[in-house]
């Protein structure tokens, strides 16, 4: 048996960090849906959020930093963001934090995505995250913490997580058409 090298065990370190925030998921929806029997439990499951958020941000930057990006590594990180952001939108809706529309335009826009995404694969296109993909992300884990706040003063009809939540709709959509629009040529095929 081959020791493993140096990168190898960078990489798996990094990977770490996205099966914890698949962990990580399930603990905010606990807090979530059982928030009337937690004390605090809004506030802890904020706080464990921005931290899964922030381990998003870090596997990523440590991977590219240290130049230990792998396949796995890309696959979990992903898989990680959408469950962190769907499960929290799930449970956002079922404690009546967030719109089940809301909630149905980002979640169908990850599952299109991800859809578009092996569509290319098989058509031997590698599809790379553009900005307007990191931008999405950012505003979604920006408007899910707000919702989980939820600061009680209203901005006209809307609270403050309930307006964000809005851009974060519309950047999940502009940022669709980006990925449909730059996979055009690989959908025409066939």
């Amino acid at each position: 048996m081959s020791a493993r090298t140096r990168e190898e065990r960078l990489a798996a370190r990094i990977n770490q960090l996205s099966y914890l925030r698949v962990a990580i998921v399930l603990l905010v929806m606990a807090l979530l849906l059982n928030a009337q029997r937690v004390s605090h439990a809004f506030a802890a499951a904020a706080a464990i959020f921005a931290l899964a958020a922030a381990t998003d941000f870090l596997d990523g930057f440590l991977a590219r930093r240290l130049q230990v990006t792998t396949t796995l590594g890309a696959f979990l990180d992903t898989t990680a963001d959408k469950l962190l952001v769907t499960g929290a939108l799930i449970a956002l809706v079922a404690v009546g934090r967030t719109s089940a529309w809301a909630a149905l335009i980002i979640v169908g826009r990850e599952l299109a995505i991800l859809g578009l995404r092996a569509v290319a694969a098989a058509a031997g296109t590698i599809v790379t995250a553009s900005l307007w993909g990191k931008l999405k992300a950012n505003v979604q884990f920006l408007a899910i913490l707000l919702a989980i706040i939820r600061f009680p003063v209203r901005l006209g009809w809307w609270y403050l997580d309930e307006w964000v939540m809005l851009v974060a709709v519309i950047v999940t959509v502009l940022s669709a058409v980006e990925y449909f629009r730059r996979l055009a040529p690989v959908l025409g095929r066939g």
